[in-house]
C-alpha cells in the first residue's frame, strides 16, 4: 500500500502560487475576490495542501497604488505548467483582470512561483531572469514561462504566506527552503507584511 501511494504522490507536483489584489472586482473587495479565487484554483487545478492566512501589504513598487491583500496557496496537480498557467490567466480574467501595466493596480494577481522541483524552460534562461537589475525588472517581462519564478526569494509578501503552506519547500537552484529564504530578507521587509485574518 505504501509503495501505491509513493508511486501515485510522484504523478503530482506539489503547485505554489502568489496570490494578491489591490481594488474591487466583481467578486466584491481584494478579500473576497482571493477567497473565491482560492475556489477557482482548487476546483480547477488540483487537490488543495493548504492555504494561508491574508496578509496586508504596500503596494510594489512603492507608491503604485493601494496596498494590496496577499495569500499563497499549495495544491497537488498532474497538470503541465503551461497547463496550469493558462488555468490562472482564466482565473484572473474572471475576476476582472486586464493587463495595462506592469506592476500596476489590479483586481487579482494568480503567480505560479513553482511547480514542483522543476527549472524553466533551463538553467541559463532561468538564471538569465533571477540576475536581471532592478532597471531592467520594470522593464522586461518574459515571454515564456519561469519557474521557479525568479523573483519569489526577493519578495516578502511572497515568502510571508508561503511559509504558512510550505515551510519547507526547497527552491531547487539556490538549494534554500522557503523558511529560510524568507529569514534572509531584512526584517523590514518581512514586517511590512501584517496579517488580517
Amino acid at each position: 500500500m505504501a509503495q501505491e501511494e509513493k508511486a501515485e504522490s510522484d504523478i503530482f507536483d506539489m503547485i505554489l502560487v502568489a496570490i494578491g489584489g489591490n481594488v474591487t472586482s466583481l467578486s466584491g473587495r481584494p478579500e473576497q475576490t482571493i477567497t473565491h479565487s482560492i475556489v477557482d484554483i482548487y476546483q480547477r487545478i488540483g487537490s488543495p495542501i493548504g492555504v494561508s492566512r491574508l496578509y496586508r501589504t504596500p503596494a510594489f513598487p512603492t507608491g503604485s497604488g493601494p496596498d494590496f491583500v496577499n495569500a499563497a496557496v499549495a495544491v497537488r496537480s498532474d497538470k503541465s505548467p503551461d497547463e496550469i498557467l493558462a488555468i490562472l490567466h482564466d482565473i484572473e480574467a474572471d475576476h476582472g483582470r486586464e493587463r495595462k501595466e506592469r506592476w500596476g493596480a489590479r483586481t487579482l494577481d494568480l503567480d505560479l512561483i513553482a511547480v514542483g522541483e522543476k527549472v524553466l524552460p533551463d538553467r541559463e534562461t532561468y538564471d538569465r531572469w533571477r540576475l536581471l537589475d532592478a532597471d531592467q525588472q520594470r522593464t522586461q517581462s518574459p515571454n515564456q514561462l519561469i519557474l521557479p519564478h525568479p523573483r519569489m526569494q526577493d519578495r516578502a509578501f511572497v515568502l510571508v504566506p508561503l511559509a504558512d503552506v510550505a515551510p519547507d519547500w526547497r527552491h531547487p537552484i539556490l538549494g534554500k527552503s522557503v523558511a529560510e529564504m524568507l529569514s534572509d530578507l531584512p526584517p523590514s521587509a518581512r514586517d511590512e507584511v501584517v496579517p488580517i485574518t
